[in-house]
């Protein structure tokens, strides 16, 4: 990643008056945050993830004016990549960060549509992450509303982040050549920032044995089930929760009949990871695994999804400059480890300064308690303005 002007050494941005219009308007983002979760966007159908990008983007271009430079990444199985350039004022460029995919399937709305009683608002992906885009929309525009500037603006939309960012990773990567620093616009954990997730692995490991008639010829056969059954005590005794790494075994699978000495086995395996060098042991005790007989045949397939995201000092920057400006708003900003992995692995990996979890406040990402609190969700987008503008100061 080329070098990038330093953070803003000012944040004492007065941001009131920006939550106050964003007050005023709560009708008006509830009604494009109702209106975005009607936008049904399952990560596996891509006509769904077309038309939803096309609706994200005209909303974009309202919100933002039209970019200095557009490029939208095709893909033919998964959901497109936006990357859009906004003039700004000042030498650092900002990243704004979002996926527009949920893990929700089509015609999940038929029997949960969007529905808001008080201050809570539930429906398919409203928390992870639509209502987060939308915050970022309603944060510029009450920064133009009141003539506060911008920085330059990059804005990413992911459309396969909850399957892995599967094509979506080059253009990400890419797309962090010379900007100063990233929001990304995931939930938060009741409203907390993400300033350290783990690294995910995710491995099938395939046995191939010898099949024999288990009564007749027991010791013609080599069993692929035994044989797995040694490397999962082999993986289950990589872990180390004292160190934040944990495998787990979620599937297995194998042999055809009681009869019949097994011939094939295989398991799925989670790693989680903290930290790098938990990585690298972890890779160099799958490189070590060699099959107990020369007749069987063992093979670890996939890899590391995601790199640890360790609270670096670039993250430690940014999180002090939000709290600075959270302080100047009256409000306390939390912030929080978690297991999960997202799109900011990817930029924390090649050095960027970045904010996750600052979309909206609510719970229930990927479960059918799914929800925002409205009025809270609103007073973030104007913790995001005033951070959007601190990055326009000389």
């Amino acid at each position: 990643m080329t070098s990038a002007p330093d953070l803003p050494t000012r944040a004492d941005v007065d941001a009131a008056p920006l939550r106050q219009w964003l007050r005023d308007r709560r009708a008006d983002v509830l009604a494009e945050i109702a209106d975005y979760v009607s936008v049904e966007t399952p990560s596996d159908s891509k006509p769904h993830l077309d038309r939803g990008l096309d609706w994200v983007t005209a909303r974009l271009t309202g919100a933002l004016g039209e970019p200095t430079a557009i490029h939208r990444r095709r893909s033919a199985t998964h959901g497109d990549t936006l990357v859009a350039d906004f003039a700004g004022v000042g030498p650092r460029r900002l990243l704004v960060l979002c996926h527009y995919d949920t893990v929700w399937p089509a015609g999940t709305l038929a029997d949960w549509p969007f529905t808001v009683e008080g201050r809570v608002a539930r429906g398919p992906g409203v928390f992870d992450m639509k209502a987060g885009l939308v915050q970022a929309l309603w944060a510029v525009r009450a920064l133009d509303a009141a003539g506060r500037a911008r920085p330059p603006l990059r804005v990413v939309l992911n459309g396969d982040e909850e399957v892995g960012s599967i094509t979506s990773r080059p253009t990400l990567e890419a797309a962090a050549e010379g900007v100063t620093a990233a929001l990304v616009l995931e939930p938060g954990i009741d409203g907390a920032l993400k300033t350290a997730r783990k690294g995910l692995g995710l491995l099938r490991i395939e046995v191939t044995g010898v099949e024999a008639h288990a009564g007749l010829d027991p010791d013609k056969g080599v069993s692929a089930i035994d044989e797995l059954a040694r490397v999962i005590l082999a993986l289950r005794a990589l872990a180390d929760l004292d160190r934040g790494t944990s495998v787990n075994i979620g599937t297995i699978e194998g042999g055809t009949r009681p009869n019949v000495i097994a011939g094939h086995a295989s398991a799925t395996v989670d790693v989680r990871v903290s930290d790098p060098a938990e990585a690298a042991r972890i890779d160099a005790a799958l490189a070590a695994l060699r099959p107990s007989d020369p007749r069987l045949r063992l093979v670890v397939h996939g890899g590391w999804n995601r790199p640890p995201m360790p609270r670096t000092p670039g993250i430690a920057a940014m999180v002090d400059l939000a709290r600075t400006v959270a302080a100047n708003l009256g409000d306390d900003l939390a912030e929080r480890a978690v297991g999960g992995g997202s799109d900011a692995n990817f930029l924390a990996a090649l050095g960027v300064p970045l904010l996750d979890g600052l979309g909206a406040v609510g719970a229930g990402a990927h479960a059918r308690d799914e929800h925002i609190d409205v009025d809270a969700t609103v007073d973030r987008a104007a913790l995001i303005s005033g951070i959007i503008t601190a990055f326009a100061r000389p």
